[in-house]
């Protein structure tokens, strides 16, 4: 299912890959704009996974999983062949966040309904831990493909990493859900579940600031290679990879400090450094390289580290009977957020300069601090004590 999901998720920063250097120029996007067009795929997820997640209490998670990931497919080889601007971009990148919304949490629930309870928690760190490894493989493949074929080309050959997780889903054993009586769309036993609330209002916070700086990556550092004359010690390229497979090893270590010291504790902390180094990031946005590598590998470790941890805290806080409908809400506030996220840093780059301004990323990151710190907040209000 690990395998799978990092198929699943070769398509899944295409645009982000590609915007800097190609979109924003020939569609001559200002910030807000080529915000709105990346975050559309969080947008197409958020519409999409309340009901599609939901669904996986009532019947098989595997059948949504197969269905999801061919409109995934099918959806990024589609942009790349008939997007022509803002608008038509969007819109094609938010079906294939719909067909996303069918994949990544359906895929969750598909591993968790395969496991016993005392395996869950590991079980579930591992599978959220390759989605920060498939969103570096996505970077990576999708900008070698722009380079050497052209920007259209990315979407072609990330389109078909989907399949790899359709195969896998012929590979699981059927499970046959025990549906409870209600409504589909029955959130309410849910946010009455204030622990599960808590780790899903952090996970939002959590969301907005990954997907602000996931989105934007590409821009920030072609700005701090463009500051030093274009010679640059690794390229925009080497510098999305290595910030999204780093997130790898860290989820699984702040799920371990989790384990050990408590998951409110853990997260709480791991989120307020992560504002601070951001803080710092942006103040330091007009040095060198060398001054920004340190801080950029300590924010690829900060940015994650919470991340495992929050799942595996909202799934094993759910009601079972609710886990389908827990796991949508959780998936629909954190993309909700991505999206606000990948929005919400175009227009502080365009209200404070720029993208081609110290002040424009200093507004950009301190805005991302700003939306984690919600998270520790939630958390702590949501209180109650972990056995």
């Amino acid at each position: 299912m690990a395998l799978g999901q990092v198929g699943s998720l070769l398509p899944h920063v295409v645009v982000p890959s590609v915007l800097a250097q190609y979109l924003i120029p020939e569609w001559h996007l200002s910030g807000a704009e080529a915000g709105l067009l990346a975050g559309a795929f969080a947008a197409g997820y958020m519409v999409s996974v309340p009901v599609l997640a939901t669904l996986t209490d009532r019947i098989d998670a595997r059948t949504i999983l197969i269905w999801g990931s061919a409109l995934s497919a099918f959806a990024t080889l589609m942009f790349g062949i008939l997007a022509q601007g803002l608008w038509s971009g969007a819109a094609i990148w938010g079906l294939a966040g719909i067909g996303f919304g069918g994949a990544y949490m359906p895929g969750l629930k598909a591993l968790t309904d395969r496991l016993s309870h005392g395996n869950a928690s590991r079980a579930i760190t591992l599978y959220t831990s390759f989605y920060s490894f498939g969103v570096g493989l996505s970077f990576l493949v999708a900008q070698l493909a722009a380079e050497r074929w052209g920007w259209r080309s990315a979407f072609a050959v990330t389109a078909l990493g989907p399949l790899a997780m359709i195969a896998v889903c012929f590979l699981l054993k059927p499970v046959k859900p025990h549906p409870h009586k209600g409504k589909l769309l029955n959130f309410a036993p849910v946010v009455a579940n204030r622990p599960a609330m808590g780790f899903i209002v952090g996970y939002g916070a959590h969301c907005f600031e990954l997907y602000g700086m996931r989105t934007w990556i590409v821009a920030f550092w072609t700005f701090v290679t463009m500051r030093n004359s274009g010679a640059s010690i690794l390229s925009p390229i080497a510098i999305s990879v290595i910030f999204s497979v780093m997130a790898m090893p860290s989820s699984f270590l702040g799920n371990e400090i989790a384990i050990r010291i408590g998951r409110h504790r853990a997260i709480v902390s791991i989120m307020i450094v992560s504002a601070i180094v951001a803080v710092a990031i942006g103040a330091m946005a007009g040095h060198s390289e060398w001054a920004l590598l340190p801080l950029m590998a300590l924010f690829a470790i900060s940015i994650p580290a919470d991340s495992g941890a929050l799942t595996s805290g909202m799934t094993l806080a759910s009601n079972p009977r609710y886990r389908g409908a827990t796991m949508a809400l959780h998936s629909t506030v954190g993309f909700a957020a991505a999206a606000l996220g990948s929005w919400g840093v175009g227009v502080a780059l365009d209200v404070a300069g720029g993208a081609q301004s110290p002040s424009g990323w200093m507004a950009a990151f301190c805005l991302m601090a700003a939306a984690v710190l919600v998270g520790p907040l939630a958390l702590i209000l949501s209180r109650k004590e972990e056995p």
